[in-house]
């Protein structure tokens, strides 16, 4: 089964993020479990963990459907220790956070060598912060998201995933969001059908499609390989719409949350109809 939806709002309390999904018809959603642009924030209340549990399940969302982002303030590849250290607290935070929510999954933007470190030694420290964030957790998967390679942020080669991958301890416990408009801005090509097959078998040999935990559905306003990191509205970019219809109607991307984050919220719920229409 197809689960579209879009990152909505948590303002006033995560518990208020599942009201948003199921008011613009979304079968999945993203959201922060805090402000995304501090670092610190309170611990999570009894009364909110228990109003998000209960409203998941008045609506009908499974962890399946739901992917929580970290702050973007957070970079577990960065060459100072000091800076470092901080990004990995705050990481475990968030992790914990999620496990207190009931969910499964923390997607999160890998990080950023700073032109201060190697690429390998960047993402190696990336790996080690997953493996510490397993260890101070029980259930929740790190899902790495690929990015568009805009300055000097890793995950735009679906080889760098491949790498972190390789050095987490426990498989089991991560994974992979692929972004269309970051894919597309780091050079590969989804424009047309043959273009998405090319593109996600790539992605299977190099990485594995079993790795694949959720979807941001984003047209990009810059063309391919741009390593611009600019969303924009289903069908209104430089991508179109081939590329939806196919993950709409392919079976490999059933059961997990495909999150729009296209920059006209008004029109989500359009969007998300849209989608559905594309599965028929």
């Amino acid at each position: 089964m197809k689960y579209f939806g879009a990152h909505v709002s948590a303002s006033g309390g995560v518990e208020n993020a599942p009201i948003n999904a199921h008011n613009i018809g979304a079968q999945s959603f993203a959201l922060f479990t805090k402000n995304q642009r501090q670092w610190a924030a309170a611990p999570l209340t009894k009364k909110s963990i228990d109003l998000f549990k209960s409203r998941c399940e008045e609506f009908g969302y499974t962890p399946k459907q739901i992917l929580p982002h970290d702050s973007y303030l957070i970079n577990l590849g960065h060459h100072d220790m000091e800076a470092l250290t901080k990004s990995r607290t705050a990481f475990f935070d968030e992790m914990t956070r999620c496990e207190q929510l009931g969910l499964d999954r923390l997607n999160f933007h890998p990080g950023s060598h700073l032109n201060k470190i190697s690429i390998e030694g960047s993402l190696d420290l990336i790996a080690e912060s997953i493996n510490m964030a397993h260890s101070k957790t029980s259930s929740v998967s790190a899902v790495i998201e690929n990015t568009a390679g805009q300055g000097t942020n890793l995950g735009y080669k679906f080889e760098h995933l491949a790498y972190i991958i390789d050095k987490v301890e426990d498989k089991s416990r991560v994974g992979i969001c692929i972004d269309t408009c970051h894919t597309f801005a780091a050079g590969y090509d989804l424009v047309t059908n043959q273009a998405c097959e090319a593109t996600f078998k790539e992605l299977d040999n190099i990485v594995g499609l079993k790795y694949l935990m959720g979807m941001h559905l984003n047209d990009a306003m810059k063309p391919l390989a741009s390593r611009v990191d600019r969303h924009q509205t289903l069908g209104d970019g430089e991508i179109g719409l081939e590329v939806f219809k196919y993950i709409a109607a392919d079976s490999r991307f059933d059961d997990m949350p495909l999150i729009l984050e296209t920059p006209n919220d008004e029109i989500w719920p359009d969007e998300i109809k849209k989608l559905y229409s594309f599965t028929k």
